[in-house]
């Protein structure tokens, strides 16, 4: 798939199993309300309310910042998954050749105010957690007309849930895997975030191949 690349400023921030001296357990979010801030609200105003008051909803900036168009800096490639509001590309940053996963979420895909906030949130989390151990680095958000954009480290090893599937899990392997999981729960909530949503399927494998700075 290509040269793993992370960004220079945070590092080598992945579990290494002693097994597995190449791979790496990563926890990241899905697009679904499952991970907040354990003290901030949000506003439960509806799309009927936006429409009548003038407004739509593709048309509130979900960053609140005018940035680049996402592809003077990116070329996307093939998919990689897809969930509720967004696809996840292969993305190349065009100045370095370095590869990423952007996920992209539809803007039409928002029913109400509450969607646009999850997106702002979960985009926060991302940068408040950036550079913590066993956390997927966030690298950019983009937004234009269509989608918000969300580039962000690139993990080729797959789902923790694929592996297990495959029925090879030892006892002690499941220990250390679970064992880095709770360590990841305690680092979030030393500071303020909860996941809500601890799965499998969350959970990715990173081979480390050569980095790109």
């Amino acid at each position: 798939m290509g040269n793993q690349c992370q960004s220079g400023t945070h590092g080598n921030n992945y579990y290494n199993y002693n097994r597995y001296q190449n791979e790496r357990l990563a926890s990241r979010y899905d697009d679904g309300d499952h991970t907040e801030d354990c003290y901030s609200g949000s506003s439960r105003t509806s799309a009927a309310d936006l429409i009548r008051q003038g407004l739509k909803l593709t048309s509130i900036s979900v960053l609140g910042r005018k940035t680049p168009d996402i592809t003077e800096h990116y070329t996307l490639g093939r998919k990689l998954g897809e969930g509720q509001f967004g696809t996840t590309y292969l993305c190349t940053e065009i100045s370095t050749g370095c590869q990423y996963a952007c996920k992209s979420i539809l803007k039409a895909k928002f029913k109400n105010m509450k969607d646009i906030e999850d997106v702002r949130r979960e985009i926060q989390i991302m940068h408040h957690l950036s550079g913590q151990e066993n956390i997927v680095t966030i690298k950019d958000a983009y937004e234009d007309g269509e989608a918000v954009h969300i580039v962000m480290e690139l993990c080729e090893g797959g789902e923790l849930f694929d592996r297990i599937r495959k029925g090879n899990y030892s006892e002690q392997k499941a220990a250390k895997v679970i064992r880095t999981i709770i360590g990841i729960v305690v680092k979030c909530h030393s500071l303020g975030v909860m996941h809500r949503d601890l799965k499998p399927e969350n959970f990715l494998y990173r081979i480390k191949t050569m980095t790109c700075r």
